[in-house]
């Protein structure tokens, strides 16, 4: 009877054991925390379309807390590097390639070939060029980015192809914003015959072409300052998507505004060509840096994967007019299409070279030409000067 009884009670203490297990809720395993910084403009829909891809990365991704912080675009360099050289900086964050050689010979940015080897299955051979430098992986590829022209199909139902064509357009009152800062003007040298630099990156923009470029842009300049048509893709983004310009030089981070505002009168075309050939605007990567500071490389490059795979860059594509890197997203919108095929039309991956700093540093001064009568000959003789000092 006592054994009976002493094996009953256990009985009983094994099945309070199991149903007390059962009712308890097993403890969470704690998240892996990773700070990430965007310079996504407020109420912008890159910005909608990064909220809506973060929200899905929170459901699929339980094991990491993703805290996002937004920096202007005006400081997000600055304040990414004071910030990890100083020992902290977010664990990751997205930026356009414009520093990424800068930064990778700074050590501001972590060398991620081996721990993403083998993980970029997708990926287009550009978008990895794009995150190199000397055969060196530093960042995880989104999208890409370059300068092309946008018209409105009810003011401009062709788009020019040639930049006398332009600049008939121009003369004959047809409202077109070109934009004559030194990034957007990029693409003009080559197109006029010239180049800023040679193979060994020598500066040589006054032995011919640059100087062409410089003059016929004047000449469209003028006509644009005469009309008070906008000079910069800043001041002509209201009037372009008001109706009020029929074409505007700008990049693809402008697109789901202008779509937004145009719908299907929107269309977009590559670059006009010049007397030489096409214009070959800087093709710009977007991508994922990790900083070398942060304790959890390993989970941002998985949050970068993720941030990165197909279905978020559909989202992106889709809602924030972003051009995939991936090859394995499939693009039904037209605008989208339009810009791969101005991207292949012509454009240059931008040169992550110490020497592109001459270009801007002697270059991007062209209202000495456009607003004070500087020759062009004279500003690509002195400029030219100035950088092989």
């Amino acid at each position: 009877m006592k054994k009976s009884l002493l094996t009953l009670v256990s009985i009983l203490l094994v099945a309070a054991f199991l149903l007390a297990a059962c009712g308890t809720p097993a403890t969470p395993a704690k998240q892996i925390e990773v700070t990430f910084w965007h310079a996504y403009g407020t109420g912008s829909a890159e910005e909608a379309a990064l909220t809506k891809v973060l929200a899905a990365a929170a459901v699929d991704m339980p094991q990491y807390k993703i805290n996002v912080l937004q920096v202007p675009f005006a400081d997000i360099y600055n304040k990414y590097r004071t910030d990890v050289a100083a020992g902290g900086g977010p664990d990751m964050f997205i930026a356009p390639n414009d520093s990424l050689g800068d930064d990778a010979r700074a050590g501001l940015i972590a060398d991620i070939t081996d721990l993403a080897k083998g993980k970029l299955n997708g990926i287009s051979q550009l978008g990895v060029d794009g995150m190199s430098l000397d055969g060196k992986l530093y960042g995880v590829p989104e999208s890409l980015k370059a300068v092309t022209l946008w018209y409105n199909k009810s003011m401009l139902p062709t788009a020019p192809k040639t930049m006398d064509e332009v600049k008939a357009a121009m003369d004959a009152g047809t409202p077109i914003s070109l934009n004559y800062g030194c990034y957007h003007m990029y693409g003009y040298y080559s197109a006029f015959g010239g180049s800023i630099f040679d193979p060994s990156w020598k500066v040589i923009a006054d032995q011919g072409g640059v100087v062409d470029a410089f003059t016929f842009l004047n000449s469209t300049y003028q006509i644009q300052k005469k009309n008070g048509w906008a000079l910069n893709d800043s001041d002509g983004l209201a009037p372009f998507s008001e109706g009020k310009l029929a074409a505007i030089m700008n990049g693809n981070w402008a697109m789901a505004d202008y779509k937004k505002a145009l719908g299907d009168k929107l269309a977009v075309a590559p670059l006009p060509a010049g007397p030489a050939g096409p214009a070959k605007p800087m093709l710009g990567v977007d991508g994922y840096y990790i900083n070398p500071n942060s304790a959890n490389q390993a989970a941002a490059l998985e949050v970068a994967l993720y941030l990165s795979n197909a279905k978020s860059q559909t989202i992106m594509m889709n809602e924030a007019g972003h051009v995939p890197v991936r090859t394995d997203v499939t693009i039904t919108d037209p605008l989208i299409k339009g810009l791969v095929d101005a991207f292949n039309v012509g454009s240059t991956i931008r040169p992550q070279v110490p020497e592109l700093g001459k270009y801007w540093s002697n270059f991007c001064a062209p209202d000495a030409i456009y607003e004070k009568g500087t020759t062009p000959d004279q500003f690509v003789k002195d400029a030219t000067a100035g950088a092989n000092k």
